[in-house]
């Protein structure tokens, strides 16, 4: 009998001994030297690499990993640098500097960094989860942005600690939006369940290379001590890197699940085209350094106290609610404003995100073109369909269905929603057709 590690060509032979049970054979098929290399490499599978890699992980896995490998190490040395620059700032080697001074002043960077963390969380802790990529490599840019305030800061006595405060600010930004990102990002790569695994085995590369980052550190630290100009050379070439190595770690991340700007991408390609992108197109286009840019911007789940400004019949309104789950209506000339019901879920989101991007396209000035699939019986009835009184309900009627079919034969899931919508969400009284809002 023969058994095998998962993928791996770490094998075993067994044979039947004189006894008739099982025996471990000696295999004669290698080398000595090559059993050692297979057995070495299983070994460090085994501790740094998820269980059944690479089938228990998303095909992502191994550039991500490599690329954030690279930045981690670039991250640690100029942290190193950090680290020399605000000891000299507390005042070690300084006869005059107190303990107590030290202290106060690493407790307010503290307290800063505190609320920091709270506020941040408040203001974007939804995005975090539908923007990840972006959101991973606004991490990291913060993270370079306290570096160089920390290596800078001690040429500034006088305000020294400002200038600590808001470096601890901005690094419990990073500790909020990496740390949630991570998560988000290790639970795309997990494809077992595995997400603890993943995540574990993640830290543990991490660790390593902290390690290796250290040890760097020490032969480094004695070099550049008390030379400026060496300090802020290395500073500009790591943190080069670590820009680098993060913008490429994110834009080789390939999730198949529907966000915003995948979805603005997608639809812009299908309503010009017919055609549905596959999700590694679509990913490399996905920006990561800005939001997504429309005519029209999008706002789902909003209260209808916005409605009630404007003049809007009542009667339309709880009959559309009824009819589709979600009211779609312009606030000025640059907002596209989503109302959903309370009986919604996640296709009625993504049914009223595909209509608003239609509108949204159609304000661009571009032609609709018909997908495939789908036939009017003539070019002018079509057009009618785009035009006429009813206008764009009609199209997404008769597109939606078809849409999300060519969304699942190319490989996208449309069972997580990550379209980033606000809570509320409208409800009618059955006997008085009265609108209630309430957020969930």
């Amino acid at each position: 009998m023969e058994e095998s590690y998962g993928t791996s060509s770490f094998k075993r032979n067994y044979v039947k001994n004189s006894s008739g049970n099982i025996c471990l054979a000696k295999g004669k098929s290698h080398s000595t030297r090559n059993r050692s290399i297979i057995s070495i490499s299983h070994f460090f599978r085994t501790v740094f690499l998820p269980q059944g890699y690479p089938e228990s992980v998303s095909e992502d896995y191994l550039t991500y990993q490599i690329w954030d490998t690279v930045q981690a190490f670039a991250s640690s040395i100029t942290g190193t640098l950090a680290a020399q620059a605000v000891l000299k700032g507390y005042g070690v080697g300084d006869e005059s500097a107190t303990v107590l001074a030290a202290t106060l002043t690493w407790l307010l960077k503290d307290g800063t960094g505190m609320l920091g963390r709270i506020m941040f969380a408040w203001f974007q802790g939804t995005n975090l989860d539908c923007d990840a990529k972006r959101w991973r490599l606004f991490a990291d840019i913060i993270n370079d942005m306290a570096i160089f305030l920390e290596i800078m800061a001690p040429n500034f006595p006088m305000v020294f600690t400002f200038i600590l405060c808001t470096s601890g600010v901005l690094k419990s930004i990073v500790g909020v939006s990496g740390g949630a990102t991570r998560a988000a990002l290790t639970q795309h790569q997990a494809r077992r369940n595995n997400m603890a695994d993943v995540s574990a085995k993640d830290g543990s590369q991490e660790t390593l290379v902290n390690l290796a980052a250290l040890l760097c550190s020490l032969l480094l630290v004695p070099i550049v001590t008390g030379r400026h100009m060496l300090i802020w050379t290395l500073y500009i070439v790591f943190t080069c890197l670590h820009l680098f190595a993060n913008f490429t770690a994110v834009k080789g991340v390939i999730m198949e699940t529907l966000n915003q700007a995948r979805l603005h991408i997608l639809l812009q390609e299908y309503f010009s085209t017919g055609i549905v992108l596959p999700p590694n197109v679509v990913n490399r286009r996905e920006p990561v350094l800005w939001s997504t840019r429309r005519k029209l911007k999008i706002h789902l789940g909003v209260s209808l106290v916005k409605m009630s400004a404007q003049s809007f019949n009542m009667e339309a309104v709880i009959d559309i609610l009824k009819v589709k789950k979600y009211v779609l209506w312009f606030d000025r000339k640059d907002s596209i404003n989503i109302s959903l019901s309370v009986t919604s879920d996640f296709m009625d989101q993504l049914r009223s995100c595909y209509h608003a991007e239609l509108l949204n396209y159609m304000a661009e000035g571009k032609t609709v073109m018909l997908p495939k699939n789908i036939y009017y019986g003539s070019d002018a009835s079509y057009q009618e369909i785009l035009t006429g009184e009813e206008g764009s309900c009609s199209f997404v009627e008769d597109t939606f269905s078809q849409f999300i079919q060519d969304l699942h034969s190319h490989g996208w899931q449309t069972d997580v929603c990550l379209l980033g919508s606000d809570e509320w969400r409208t409800n009618i009284h059955p006997h008085t057709d009265t609108l209630h809002t309430k957020n969930l």
